[in-house]
Order: C-alpha cells, then sequence, then structure tokens
C-alpha cells in the first residue's frame, strides 16, 4: 500500500473551489472522491488477481458463469449483468477461452445465440480468486461490514440519482451467516440443473 499524501490534493481542490463556487465545492469533491476511490480499489483488486492471471473484467465474467444455473449465459445478457459494452464481454469471453476457462458454443435453443460456457479450469480458478479477494475483503480491509454496507447504500442512492437503476428493485435475500441466501447451506459455484 503506498504512503498517504501529507497534503489531500481533494481537500485543495475544495478549498479552491470554495472559493468560487461555493455551491458546487461539495459535490465537485464527491465526485472526486468516487473516482479516487475507484482508482484506488481497481488497484488493489487487480494486484490481488494478478496472481491468477485475471484482470477485474475477466474475473467478473467468470464469476458471473459460476453463479448461473448451468454455468452458461448468453454473451449478451452477460453484458448487461455486467453493465459494460458488448465488446468488452467479447474481449474478455476471447481471452478466457484462449486459457481453456470458458468455452463458447450456440444455444440449442437458437442457434442466434452465442453462450459462454465455464469449464471446469474455469471453475477452479475462479474459486481460488474469490477465495482470495474475500481472504482480503475484497480490497476494503480498514472497513467493517456495517461500513461496507453504508458505502454501498450511499452509492446505490447515487446510482438511482444517475439513472443507472430504479429506486426499487427486486433485492435478493439477505444472506446468513454462512454465506446462504435461504438458510439452506449450498455450494456457490454449483450449478442447479
Amino acid at each position: 500500500m503506498p504512503e498517504p499524501q501529507t497534503l489531500d490534493p481533494i481537500a485543495e481542490a475544495y478549498r479552491q473551489w470554495s472559493a468560487r463556487w461555493p455551491e458546487q465545492a461539495d459535490r465537485m469533491a464527491a465526485v472526486t472522491s468516487v473516482m479516487r476511490v475507484q482508482q484506488l480499489l481497481l488497484s488493489r483488486v487487480e494486484d490481488l488477481l494478478r496472481p491468477f492471471g485475471l484482470t477485474f473484467a475477466a474475473y467478473e465474467a467468470l464469476r458471473l458463469l459460476a453463479f448461473s444455473r448451468r454455468g452458461s449465459l448468453p454473451m449478451g445478457k452477460m453484458g448487461e449483468r455486467l453493465m459494460v459494452h458488448p465488446a468488452s464481454v467479447t474481449n474478455a469471453i476471447t481471452r478466457l477461452e484462449h486459457r481453456g476457462l470458458v468455452e463458447r458454443r450456440l444455444s440449442p435453443d437458437d442457434r442466434r445465440v452465442v453462450l459462454a460456457t465455464i469449464t471446469p479450469a474455469g471453475q477452479a480458478l475462479v474459486r481460488e480468486a474469490t477465495e482470495a479477494l474475500n481472504q482480503a475483503s475484497f480490497g476494503l480491509p480498514g472497513l467493517t461490514a456495517r461500513q461496507a454496507a453504508e458505502v454501498t447504500s450511499m452509492l446505490r442512492a447515487l446510482r438511482v440519482a444517475t439513472g443507472d437503476t430504479a429506486a426499487e428493485t427486486r433485492r435478493p435475500a439477505a444472506a446468513t451467516s454462512d454465506g446462504d441466501s435461504a438458510g439452506q447451506a449450498r455450494d456457490p459455484d454449483r450449478h442447479r440443473p
């Protein structure tokens, strides 16, 4: 972890903004802070995933496939769920496919649809990478679970305000202490037929 800066550039920008545009200084500081934290967290997570040869984008694609019922999803649906452009999904899946972690197949139900399917090697790798991320508190070792939930809630309000998600959306059931959402123990990587 790098040494903390003695001068906080965002605090200095806030001071300068307050002298010129005080009514927008808090918003400028909020946006700048979110962008800086995104840089820091992405760097931490990518450092944790580097030993597995994964970027965060590739990890998310594998994790999404591992969470799916059959271990496969249409490429278009992956883009929607990962909130990225379809070309980004194609690039990530291509790299994963070259490593034998994912396979592409035409859907047996609709030959126009291309499915990405996680392989056993992909399952094993994403399980190990997830364990590493969880052991490192997903790059947030300084926050309690409650603080992380508060940050998530505040950022969700921002996502609603910017039109990223609806104010009222379907929320998954809360996980129990053993990680199960309905009180039944299960393997998070196991696919349901």
